[in-house]
């Protein structure tokens, strides 16, 4: 059995991470509810622009935008891989990450190459570490990211798209369900299904200017950009909310660990007490 010394110096080990984790679970709480605000509010412009976007695709037959053609016998597929920069976040990154690998090895078994784009460090070093191809990356978003922090990363994709070099464009992040669940997905963006737009609702005009072309162009744009800011926004919300998760489970582990020392403490304790009795009365009777 450890020394009581030893004993003594592992629970105020304990009690120091725990004090950390404790820490950590409450800034993690504190962003969790702006995250979830800042995904709530990109909430309503994703489903206008979708709207609108919807209309827009069918409205002008004699002008079909790239992202709107389907192309047979697919060579190339891009993947946008959405991760946190930081760790200590649980299974989080390791969810996304795992569908990911899994889905590129499929492809790359049926003969199709893969890009990536990685936002997120560790999706990054992940993507770096297994060889990947990696287009374009961003790191560092910080706890409030902004869409024009992105739109270099997914420029490299789209316009790898529109030139032909891709063929279709996946985006995979974790999709915040509540507190407790957070579920990895991987999503098509281009080519744009009806599927994804949806069916127009409603009458609905629109006049052009300058012209048509134009404003199809930058609208889908637009809302490719919006579907990317708000898988940011999502894998936000899901990574404070499963640290929050984590530094409590972490924290509830620590209490139990130290209970667990304090009881092996006392137990030394009383052992050397009980031996330091036993050599007293030991000697008085040598003595006596």
């Amino acid at each position: 059995m450890a020394g009581s010394k030893e004993i003594r110096a592992k629970i105020k080990s304990v009690e120091n991470t725990r004090k950390i984790t404790r820490a950590m679970e409450m800034v993690a709480a504190a962003k969790m509810r702006k995250a979830q605000e800042r995904m709530r509010a990109a909430r309503p412009y994703a489903e206008k622009i979708r709207a609108v976007a919807a209309h827009l695709s069918r409205a002008n037959p004699e002008y079909k935008h790239p992202f709107l053609i389907k192309r047979e016998g697919i060579k190339k597929v891009g993947v946008i891989i959405i991760t946190s920069d930081k760790g200590l976040c649980g299974g989080l990154n390791t969810n996304v990450l795992r569908l990911a690998i899994n889905q590129m090895k499929q492809w790359e078994a049926e003969g199709k190459a893969v890009a990536v784009s990685a936002i997120g460090n560790k999706g990054f070093g992940f993507m770096n570490r297994v060889g990947a191809e990696v287009k374009s990356h961003i790191v560092g978003l910080g706890d409030v990211p902004h869409v024009e922090s992105l739109i270099g990363a997914v420029k490299v994709m789209l316009d790898a798209y529109v030139s032909g070099e891709i063929d279709a464009i996946h985006i995979s992040y974790n999709h915040f369900v509540n507190t407790m669940k957070q579920e990895p997905c991987m999503e098509q963006l281009l080519p744009l299904t009806d599927e994804k737009l949806g069916e127009a609702q409603g009458s609905w005009d629109y006049i052009y200017e300058p012209d048509a072309k134009l404003v199809i162009d930058e609208l889908l744009l637009r809302y490719i950009e919006s579907l990317v800011y708000q898988g940011v926004v999502e894998n936000m919300a899901s990574e404070q909310s499963s640290r929050m998760v984590a530094m409590k489970a972490a924290s509830d582990n620590a209490k139990s660990v130290i209970a667990d020392l304090k009881l092996v403490y006392n137990k030394a304790r009383q052992a050397a007490i009980t031996r330091e009795i036993s050599e007293i009365c030991s000697g008085a009777a040598a003595v006596g």
